[in-house]
């Protein structure tokens, strides 16, 4: 079992990776508090893992909610489904949520936790790659509004992440790909042996590998440990971590929360950024075409969608939440392992590359 440390002072907590975490109970349960506890899971996970957790934490009075599953479920609607579920149960500040499930699971379940009677406890067991190498480490939890995504959250940190590697033989290979997106964004803006590694080991990690998985699932939670425990509220240099995201949060909110996956934006959110690089000169193109090599290699699209462009992009890139003062800001990739963050981008070069 590898355990990785997110080190936020009074607020730090283990992050655990193995195979069969799930059952081991043991380990879970010496993270929860007192007796009572709320297991927030989905319509398709709750049917592989949610009575084998339930009849092992035999030490608790345990319910659940299962809510539908989607990214358009990340609703203020299933928000409220949870604190209704929360007071109608008579839940009180003892109470500790369980987030079973992938990161729409583990964003509304901690924005949830953070804010029911002002701050509960809550653990994550994200069940998708993309939620294991991203959304379940460093405390962004939120909700999205039909105008924005994640723009109702908060930062608040679980107790403990458990991320058990064999959920991802249940995970569709689209889901899986998806959530390569975001692995291979950690090569892209700070890590180009991890980058040289993934394109080594890329038949290895489709044919499922397991200690190629967690050697992989590793690297990506230690990287965003390392940043998180600089910049908590993403004052600086977190910020870094949404290389892609203000190209692909916009093609979310244009498209319709779910008809795109999160992962399959940011991945042509990234070679967007990277084509807005090498058109400010700040990127080679030779760089540009082993990431989109990379990416594509993976199934994951790497082209805008058609009907979008420089007008239906930069009406939802004007609500990012990078933005300070009305100046958007762009994460640029300035070469395989280097990023920085932009806010001189000019008109005509958006519109070049839209």
């Amino acid at each position: 079992m590898a355990i990785l440390n997110l080190n936020l002072g009074t607020r730090s907590y283990p992050i655990y990776i193995d195979s069969g975490l799930i059952h081991k109970t043991d380990l879970l349960s010496s993270h929860i508090r007192a007796k009572r506890v709320c297991i927030v899971t989905n319509n398709i996970v709750a049917p592989l893992y949610l009575h084998s957790l339930k009849e092992k934490l035999t030490d608790f009075d345990v319910d659940e909610i299962v809510l539908p599953d989607g990214e358009a479920e990340k609703s203020i609607a299933n928000f409220e489904v949870i604190m209704s579920h929360l007071l109608k149960n008579e839940h009180g500040r003892d109470t500790t949520l369980i987030a079973l499930g992938g990161g729409v699971i583990g964003d509304i379940t901690g924005f949830a936790a953070a804010c029911y009677q002002r701050g509960i406890d809550f653990i994550q067991i994200p069940t998708t790659l993309l939620s294991q190498v991203d959304s379940s480490v460093g405390g962004k939890t939120a909700v999205n509004h039909p105008l924005g995504k994640n723009m109702v959250g908060a930062f608040y940190q679980p107790k403990a992440v458990f991320i058990d590697i064999d959920s991802l033989i249940t995970l569709p290979t689209r889901e899986f790909n998806a959530g390569m997106a975001e692995v291979i964004k950690y090569g892209i803006l700070g890590d180009k042996l991890f980058f040289v590694w993934l394109e080594d080991n890329m038949s290895a990690i489709k044919a499922g590998d397991k200690v190629v998985l967690a050697q992989m699932i590793e690297r990506c939670c230690q990287c965003k440990a390392n940043i998180v425990a600089s910049d908590e509220t993403e004052a600086g240099v977190r910020a870094l971590l949404n290389l892609g995201h203000t190209f692909g949060h916009a093609i979310e909110a244009e498209q319709g929360y779910g008809k795109w996956l999160h992962g399959e934006a940011v991945a042509t959110g990234m070679i967007l950024a990277a084509k807005l690089a090498v058109a400010m000169n700040l990127l080679e193109v030779s760089e540009l075409r082993r990431m989109e090599k990379l990416i594509a290699a993976f199934d994951l699209p790497i082209t805008a969608p058609q009907d979008m462009g420089f007008d239906e992009f930069i009406r939802h890139m004007r609500r990012d939440k990078k933005n300070i003062a009305g100046k958007l800001r762009f994460i640029i990739p300035t070469a395989i392992g280097q990023s920085e963050i932009r806010d001189d981008v000019t008109q005509d070069t958006l519109q070049e590359i839209l």
